[in-house]
């Protein structure tokens, strides 16, 4: 009878788990495509925020403070 067809004993919670963990690093590389940032995109972009914050307060007008003008 060791020829008959018979398969591999498969325990079914644990196939279940695997299953599940597949299916959430598949989901989180998709998601990791679609919305990550490498650290070099994130610095460049954080960098880029100052610069301008920095530009428009250069270019701030001063309000006199007693209110003469």
């Amino acid at each position: 009878m060791t020829g008959s067809g018979s398969g591999k004993v498969v325990n079914l919670r644990a196939a279940r788990k695997t299953a599940a963990r597949d299916a959430a690093r598949k989901q989180g590389d998709a998601n990791a495509a679609k919305f990550g940032r490498s650290k070099g995109q994130k610095l460049a972009e954080k960098d880029a925020a100052v610069r301008a914050a920095r530009h428009l307060d250069q270019h701030r007008r001063e309000v006199p403070e007693n209110g003469d003008e």
